[in-house]
Formats: structure tokens, sequence, C-alpha cells
């Protein structure tokens, strides 16, 4: 009996070594930043003052006054319009990919290739493909126009308030398209079963209404849970293109809240205000997602 418990507790011991870096690394950079956050949106600082000055909840209130924070919630959740396209997109090339035909995988890799690639490369080649003077875009309407005997010009993507968000969108939209999302779908159909499909058939279903009796509801776990991710990491998104292609503008039209709390830490000092602002995100995030598995979260079909 006395072996038993020495080996138990030999097997307790060695487990919590192992788990100490993981733990240790979780309490160092993240856990402890995480509560300093929280602390520090109760203070003004600028970093270069002797130390934080405790102003109590004026940073949240200054924050519900403030028409640019507004703004920018309004910036970001315009920008977050290309998560249905995406996921619908994705889908639909998953749903090609996963047929049975020759060269599959090299489409796969292809669509693959932009989530593997530098974020900053692309986001310098697409500011290239924008420019209006010599951008590819602006000259493949240039071209078509003329085709049809037409002048057409096309706009300044990222110097033109309304058509900045759109052109972030386009290319959020490309990026993401054959990304991650297209291997979470591919995974589920893969794992759809084909017993279903014959049912379907010998029931006299086209190809809709497979899909839409049986694909649809067999991979809705999966759609509700791209949905979910997708949703957290749109309202932390926004920053990297923002910050190398238009530094925010055209007249903050592509600044997000994300951008905004680099800006108020990073370029004005204010600490303080910059973590507020990081914890009604966290709060807006928790919120909608709270809510969404609320209420979508029943109309999943668990196989």
């Amino acid at each position: 009996m006395l072996d038993k418990m020495r080996d138990k507790t030999k097997e307790v011991i060695a487990a919590y070594v192992f788990l100490a870096p993981n733990l240790l690394g979780f309490l160092l950079f993240t856990s402890i930043p995480v509560l300093a956050s929280l602390g520090l949106s109760f203070v003004k600082w600028d970093l270069l003052s002797d130390g934080p000055q405790f102003t109590g909840l004026k940073n949240f209130i200054d924050l519900v006054r403030d028409p640019f924070f507004l703004k920018y919630c309004w910036n970001t959740l315009y920008l977050m319009l290309s998560i249905p396209i995406s996921m619908a997109g994705s889908l639909l090339l998953a749903i090609a990919l996963n047929q049975k035909l020759k060269g599959t995988v090299i489409f796969r890799t292809v669509y693959f290739l932009p989530t593997i690639c530098s974020g900053v490369a692309i986001f310098m080649l697409w500011r290239l493909i924008y420019n209006p003077n010599f951008g590819l875009l602006n000259t493949m309407i240039a071209e078509f126009g003329d085709a049809l005997r037409l002048k057409l010009a096309g706009p300044n993507w990222l110097t033109d308030e309304a058509w900045a968000k759109p052109a972030f969108i386009i290319m959020s939209v490309w990026q993401s398209i054959g990304g991650y999302n297209m291997i979470l779908y591919l995974a589920a159909l893969q794992g759809v079963p084909r017993d279903l499909y014959d049912a379907a058939e010998v029931d006299g279903a086209n190809s809709w209404q497979k899909f839409w009796a049986v694909t649809w509801p067999q991979i809705s776990p999966t759609t509700f849970f791209i949905a979910t991710m997708s949703l957290i990491g749109g309202f932390q998104a926004g920053f990297d293109q923002a910050y190398i292609m238009t530094g925010g503008g055209p007249n903050g039209s592509t600044t997000t809240i994300i951008y905004y709390i680099f800006n108020n830490a990073f370029e004005w000092y204010r600490m303080g205000y910059a973590a507020a602002i990081s914890w009604v995100l966290f709060l807006i995030i928790f919120i909608v997602t709270v809510v969404k598995w609320k209420f979508f979260g029943k109309n999943v079909h668990y196989a």
C-alpha cells in the first residue's frame, strides 16, 4: 500500500514538473500582464512621469464620451463584413476541393499559400495593387474600359474614405478564403457519412436538397466554431494592414479599435486610457460571444 502511494506521488510530481514551464510562462507572460493592464486602466500614466496617478473610473468615463472610439468601433464592425463573405467562399472552395479529381492537392496548396505568407509582404503587395496611378487593379479597370470603348478609371482605393474600407475587405477575403477555414470545412465535409447522401438520393433529392438537408446540418458545428472564432478575431483585427497600408487614414476611416489602442499607448503615451479601451474591448467580445452561444448554439446539429 505504501509503495503504491509513493509511486502515485512520484507520478504527480512528474506531472507538475512537466506542467511547470507552461504554467510559469502563462503566469509571467499572460496572467500577470492582464492583471497589470486592469490596474493601469484606473490610472493616468504617460511612461515618462515619475509614476502612475490613480484616477478611478475617469478613463472609462472619458471613453464613453470619446467620439473617436465610437467611430473606430464602427470601422471595426464594417471591416468584419469580410467574415460572412470569406466563410461562404471557404465553404464553396472546400466543396470544390472535396471532389475526387486530379490536382486537388496542388489547388489546396495554392489556395492556402496566402495564409502562411508574411502579412507584411502581403500588405505591401496589395498597397502596390491599389496604387491609383500604376496599380494592377486600376490598370485592369482601364484596359477593360478600353475594350468596351469606354473611359473607365479606378478609384483612389487607399486615399478615399469611401473606398478604403471596401479595399481592406477585398484584401481580407482574398487572404482568408483559402486558409484555415477552408481546411476546417474540408475536414468536416469528409466526415459526413456517405450513407446519408445515399438515403437522400433514394428519396430523389437533387444536389441543392442534399446540401441543405444533409451537408449543412452535418457541418453546422464547424460553421459555428468558425463563426465564433472569426468574430473574436475580427474585433481584434485591423492593426497590421492599417499600420502598413494607410496609417489608419484617410481621416481615420481605417483605424480600428486595436489600432486606437496602439496609438494611445505607444504614440500618445496614454497607457491608462489604452488599458481602459482594452478592457472595454474584452467586455464587448465576451458579451457578443455569450449572446451568440446562447441564441445560435442551440441550432447547431450534433451527430
